[in-house]
């Protein structure tokens, strides 16, 4: 493990510097509807376009990292990242009338994101033999993306005092210094040369029978993940609305607020990819604990829940996630032959990407309609997540596979 340091801390940088270049743009929609004359909608679609595209494309960027090889797919990501926040960022400082050149740029940007934070975790995976390693090294990389939602809405806020576009200005930046120490640190394993030589009907046959041995937990593994980032992203948009509509609260010192509950995420994450090992059970467990947390808590927040209580609560519910997402990125990646990891686990990501994308904009429909039952909803949802896992997902320390019930 401490061998591969320094290829895991430069792993770290893609995750990091993705949830940046979404995340932080969140505390800053309000401000740019102000500066370029957009309505809520419109500023959403600012961070929708980016997740959408991304789930589109994941898998493809999924089944050429099995086929070229990991680091072939994540450097020409981050450099169409990097050119998405150029776009940006110019359209911005330079047109009067920036909005649709804005979501050009961010359409790149996702086009980006698709290949390089999802072909992460099949590239910790190859990495290493062990999967007490593959568990350690996965929780760093999921710490990683957390802590980078832990740092956006102060960094976004931060930046947007100085200038309003410098949020975009940031990206291409960030995409530099991760190709750098991409390049310069990360030695992923030479391939046998197996994989050049399986032709794609013979790939796709290995996918079929990937689902029809395993399709059952890995489609509660997907389904979980999308969930989970559900639930995160639509408590923070609600939070987000709420600290500047009901307690006045806006600026650097919001985007503070914001990231109490993303900093007990981040703790949870680290930990327990320190903690679960190569304990398939204890990874299931750790699902049913997290998700079981933010379902309880969940429940108690009201409309009159005051903001200490509303910090509380919220934090809970992240530690909770904290301790399901680096579970559930071990379990799929440990659990999947190499050959088609990169492909099975950017499904998953593409799952994981859909929640972000669907979190804000139905979160806001039920803020304007059903505000009592929003979350009553969010607390549904995580209840399920605990029935999925308990009823699906049936894992057996004795093999590297988990095990199903048929």
């Amino acid at each position: 493990m401490k061998k591969k340091k320094w290829d895991l801390v430069a792993l770290a940088s893609i995750p990091l510097v993705m949830t940046l270049g979404n995340s932080m743009l969140i505390p800053v929609l309000p401000i740019i509807e102000k500066e370029i004359n957009i309505s809520p909608f419109q500023s959403s679609l600012i961070i929708t376009v980016y997740s959408l595209v991304a789930i589109l494309l994941i898998p493809i960027a999924g089944y050429l990292s099995d086929k070229l090889g990991r680091k072939k797919v994540i450097i020409p990501s981050l450099i169409i990242a990097g050119l998405g926040g150029v776009v940006s960022a110019f359209a911005a400082w330079k047109m009067t009338d920036p909005y649709f050149i804005i979501l050009i740029g961010r359409f790149l940007q996702g086009i980006g994101a698709a290949g390089a934070f999802p072909v992460v975790i099949p590239t910790v995976g190859d990495m290493f033999e062990d999967e007490e390693q593959v568990s350690a090294g996965l929780g760093l990389i999921e710490t990683s993306n957390t802590f980078g939602k832990v740092l956006s809405p102060v960094l976004g806020a931060l930046l947007a005092v100085i200038i309003w576009f410098i949020p975009f200005v940031a990206i291409p930046v960030l995409s530099l210094i991760a190709i750098g120490l991409v390049l310069k640190f990360v030695k992923v394993p030479k391939e046998s040369g197996t994989a050049e030589k399986t032709s794609f009907s013979q790939f796709k046959q290995s996918i079929k029978e990937v689902f029809h041995h395993n399709g059952r937990w890995l489609m509660a593994i997907f389904i979980i993940g999308c969930i989970n980032m559900f639930v995160l992203f639509g408590f923070l948009f609600h939070f987000s609305s709420l600290l500047e509509s009901k307690y006045t609260i806006q600026g650097a010192y919001k985007g503070l607020v914001l990231a109490i509950p993303l900093l007990f995420l981040c703790v949870a994450s680290y930990i327990c990819g320190k903690k679960i090992g190569e304990n398939k059970l204890l990874m299931k467990w750790a699902v049913i604990f997290g998700n079981g947390a933010s379902a309880c808590t969940l429940l108690f927040i009201k409309n009159e829940t005051g903001l200490i209580m509303f910090l509380v609560l919220l934090s809970i519910a992240g530690l909770g996630i904290g301790f399901s997402l680096p579970s559930l990125d071990a379990l799929i990646t440990e659990g999947i032959d190499k050959e088609v990891r990169g492909t099975i686990t950017s499904l998953y990501s593409s799952m994981r990407f859909l929640g972000v994308a669907a979190g804000p904009p139905v979160i806001a429909i039920l803020m304007d309609r059903y505000p009592a039952s929003l979350y009553l909803s969010l607390a549904v949802l995580s209840g399920i997540a605990v029935i999925v896992t308990f009823f699906t997902i049936k894992p057996t320390n004795e093999s590297k596979e988990v095990k199903l019930e048929h």
